[in-house]
């Protein structure tokens, strides 16, 4: 499959050692979210999602932050403009984009790493969540911003909230909209890493790279495993896990990690 091309100059998207870098570029308007740049962030998860190629995704923001939300100027201009849709015809097309975005992003089967540069607020933090990893520069912060502009949260942001960092402190990032530095994010589970913010780009694309060249059929297992860690009793778990267990013990990659161990060396998977 060829290298997908982003029909907009506000996403930018590379390929490199299996790795997808998908880059939200407005540094102009801290990565703010217009309808454009999310309909070309869906058309790059789903050609993340179908490209063997890819073995993981590596998204991040251009400049100094990761994404700001939802443009509130442009809120600010469709109140002013004609007369707005329906409530219904608004909640299928804002239903469609945040599945298309969190909800596909989430269902990756592939590994996937957030890069913050700076600072992840409303939406941009729900989209950094729905990451599995999370790499931020030390000058970043993070902030659920909803209640300051009066509004409740979206793409799932307390549902993520909730099973990252705990219910009771979920109700309070929510709530307050408070900001938490990445030092502090770190130390409660909602980012991973912290890195000098020259570093970043660095640190983060050798953790996606790493991830990538590792065996993406297990990987899948493991990723079905932890989803499903939070709704399932323990003995079902155990039996699911067990059957991802002998699936994957079949694969060619398991076979090259058993050789590799024996020949002391390091192992070259191949997804298979």
């Amino acid at each position: 499959m060829p290298l997908f091309v982003s029909p907009t100059p506000q996403l930018t998207t590379d390929l490199r050692e299996g790795v997808a870098v998908v880059t939200l570029n407005r540094p102009e308007a801290r990565n703010a979210l217009t309808d454009e740049l999310s309909g070309a962030l869906r058309q790059a998860i789903a050609w993340v999602r179908e490209d063997s190629d890819v073995g993981a995704l590596l998204l991040t923001g251009a400049g100094t932050a990761f994404c700001s939300g939802a443009d509130v100027k442009a809120m600010g201009n469709r109140t002013a403009d004609a007369p707005p849709p329906s409530l219904e015809s608004q909640f299928r097309q804002m239903r469609a984009r945040h599945r298309e975005i969190a909800g596909e992003l989430t269902a990756l089967r592939k590994p996937t790493v957030a890069a913050l540069p700076g600072p992840a607020a409303g939406a941009g933090m729900a989209i950094a969540l729905c990451c599995d990893l999370r790499v931020a520069a030390d000058t970043a912060f993070l902030s659920t911003a909803y209640a300051r502009i009066g509004l409740s949260g979206d793409y799932g942001i307390a549902w993520l909230l909730s099973r990252i960092v705990g219910p009771g402190r979920a109700r309070q990032l929510l709530l307050t909209g408070e900001r938490v530095t990445a030092a502090q994010a770190l130390g409660i589970g909602l980012i991973n890493e912290v890195a000098a913010f020259e570093d970043l780009p660095e640190v983060a694309f050798a953790l996606a790279a790493r991830l990538a060249g590792g065996p993406r059929v297990a990987m899948a297992y493991m990723k079905d495993n932890l989803d499903e860690a939070l709704g399932i009793d323990h003995l079902t778990a155990i039996d699911r896990e067990a059957d991802r267990l002998l699936k994957a013990r079949s694969t060619a990659d398991h076979r090259e990690a058993v050789r590799a161990f024996a020949e002391k060396r390091e192992p070259r998977f191949r997804g298979e």
